[in-house]
């Protein structure tokens, strides 16, 4: 569906030392600040502009847009102006600037309030300004945390899991979460059954906890894979395109990628089943990834938009696990996500590589996370606790030592992801005093 974009200001500006920040549709989405003559980071290809960026919200040349949230120092002393969507739990407007003959227009394509701010930090400083004003509780302290993912992906096994566990308490390493990642489930969407490199998914919550440690694990609760068993048994419970086909929510793991429909009364019943069968197996911190599915325009059960359907089932989930599990987001919607988190992946994948593929800010790469984990520091201890990303930092990392320093610069969720007896003297002396620090920067 065409955009239409209607003016809402026009700012002078000095084109030297002016800048511009644009905010993201979701965790992956490129977010900082840019001078005038920058060009901002844009999707690759295709697939990535679904995966990655806000769908459908291609971008023209020689344009700034944030999604919900764009904020402009125009480089003259005058203050930091920012503008925004007005209930960005339930709407986000696209709002773009371009520079003409020494001004910035401003234009959005739904209505968005304006306001100024005079005080310290600049860009920062607005945007910390503005989350301020939203009220919101302060989140809970996150605990410290060791992820399979970075050391074993999608091929972690159950004995993987069992090993650093017994290593960190040979290194005496501060872990309160022992978190599974990606790899123990059978396929997308059938996550009670067990991939064939697990035997038991109580089992090892029952180990983590019997060494005084809290079990975690990850999700991908909106994503569905065509081959699993739930897409087989009940294709009824997709979210479907205009034309009766299961929505494409981008392609990923060598696979086209499905949407579960939440708002269908018996996937809603499910997806409560599989949070509540964790909760009770003993996993109580919860990361949810890819959350951008739920998010995505598509006919749904109920008829409900998307930020409403996405919104109610983050609340079935949490309800699910109760109140005292905590969960994290990640590839998810930043604004519609707002006062539903613990704690928030704001950057990309970080990677034991520095440049992302295809230079595309979206995908995982050291300088992609630094950048944008940099631009939406600002929310940090506002609208959650942070996650920069898990540290990695056995000998292998390239330049392990500035991102490193970059994880511990944000003060926010310290997750180590090596396999811990791989650790040289620096990677474990950095790891623990890292995971010591608890995200006091």
């Amino acid at each position: 569906m065409p955009q239409t974009f209607t003016t809402v200001a026009s700012v002078p500006v000095d084109p030297r030392t002016a800048r511009v920040h644009e905010e993201g549709w979701q965790s992956w989405s490129p977010s900082g600040s840019y001078a005038l003559d920058d060009i901002p980071h844009r999707p690759a290809d295709t697939n990535w502009a679904t995966v990655c960026y806000r769908p459908g919200r291609t971008v023209p040349p020689a344009t700034f847009q944030g999604e919900g949230l764009l904020a402009l120092d125009p480089g003259d002393g005058s203050p930091v102006r920012l503008w925004a969507a007005p209930d960005p739990r339930r709407t986000v407007p696209s709002i773009r600037l371009t520079v003409r003959d020494g001004r910035a227009e401003i234009s959005a394509d739904g209505p968005v309030t304006e306001s100024a701010h005079t005080g310290p930090d600049g860009i920062q400083g607005a945007l910390a300004a503005w989350a301020d004003g939203l009220g919101l509780p302060a989140p809970p302290p996150a605990p410290t945390v060791w992820c399979s993912w970075y050391e074993y992906f999608t091929a972690v096994t159950e004995d993987d899991i069992h090993e650093n566990l017994r290593a960190m308490d040979t290194l005496e390493l501060p872990v309160d979460v022992v978190q599974i990642d990606d790899g123990y489930q059978s396929a997308l969407g059938d996550w009670l059954t067990l991939s064939g490199r697990f035997r038991s998914r109580a089992g090892i919550a029952d180990a983590i906890r019997a060494r005084g440690r809290r079990a975690g694990i990850w999700t991908a609760p909106f994503l569905v894979a065509p081959h699993s068993e739930l897409a087989a048994r009940h294709p009824d419970w997709l979210v479907r395109d205009s034309d009766g086909a299961p929505l494409h929510a981008g392609h990923n793991w060598d696979h086209d990628l499905y949407t579960l429909d939440a708002t269908h009364p018996e996937a809603a019943a499910y997806l409560t089943d599989v949070f509540a069968t964790l909760r009770a197996e003993g996993y109580d911190y919860f990361k949810t990834d890819f959350l951008y599915a739920g998010a995505l325009d598509g006919v749904r059960h109920s008829g409900a938009d998307a930020p409403t359907a996405y919104r109610a089932a983050i609340a079935l989930i949490r309800e699910a696990i109760g109140a005292d599990a905590y969960l994290l987001g990640c590839g998810a919607p930043i604004l519609p996500s707002i006062g539903l988190f613990d704690a928030m992946r704001v950057s990309p994948d970080t990677a034991p590589h520095r440049r992302p593929e295809a230079d595309d800010y979206s995908q995982p790469g050291q300088d992609a996370a630094e950048f944008t984990g940099a631009g939406r520091q600002w929310q940090h201890r506002r609208l959650w606790i942070n996650d920069p990303d898990c540290l990695v930092a056995r000998p292998a990392v390239e330049t392990r030592e500035r991102w490193a320093a970059h994880v511990e610069a944000t003060g926010g969720l310290m997750a180590s992801s090596d396999r811990l007896l791989s650790l040289d003297a620096w990677g474990l002396a950095t790891t623990r005093r890292l995971l010591s620090s608890g995200g006091a920067a």
